[in-house]
This record gives structure tokens, C-alpha cells and sequence, in this order.
């Protein structure tokens, strides 16, 4: 279900460092984290969506994520921006 949102979202920001910055500026409606990634890379978003009250989805793969994104390598969390 995650990986259609994200093929079918307006604007969504790829990748942990960009993910946290958006967070941080409210300006992310909530977040997909690929469950097969590295706990010590996604903790701290996960911490930041919590304490922002932000939804966060778990797909299964990176690959698949990255792939749903339109790139061709995994990523570890996609957010997706609010409409505007």
C-alpha cells in the first residue's frame, strides 16, 4: 500500500538527511521507512516523527522503496510533503 502512495504522491523527499530536515521545518504529512534497513539510520527519524506526532508506514524493502521513488538504488525513508 506504502509503495503506491509514494508512486502516486505530489512531492516526497528521499533519503534520511533530507527527511529530517523536512520534519523538522513541518513540512511532511508523514513518512515510509523500509523495515530492512539499518535501526541506527531510521532511529532518529522514527524519534522525530513521534515527537512531531507525524504517521510513519513500514514497507518491506529498500529496494522496492527506492524503486517506488523512481531511483534505482534502496532507500531507507521516503517522506511525503503536504499539498500545497
Amino acid at each position: 500500500m506504502s509503495y503506491e502512495k509514494v508512486e502516486q504522491a505530489a512531492s516526497i523527499i528521499i533519503g534520511t538527511k533530507q527527511t529530517a530536515r523536512a520534519i523538522e521545518t513541518n513540512s511532511v504529512s508523514e513518512v515510509i521507512v523500509a523495515r530492512d534497513a539499518d535501526a541506527r539510520v531510521v532511529g532518529k527519524i522514527i524519534s522525530l516523527c513521534k515527537d512531531k506526532g507525524l504517521p510513519v508506514h513500514y514497507v518491506d524493502s529498500m529496494r522496492r522503496l527506492g524503486k517506488a521513488c523512481g531511483i534505482d538504488v534502496g532507500t531507507a525513508v521516503v517522506a511525503v510533503k503536504y499539498h500545497m
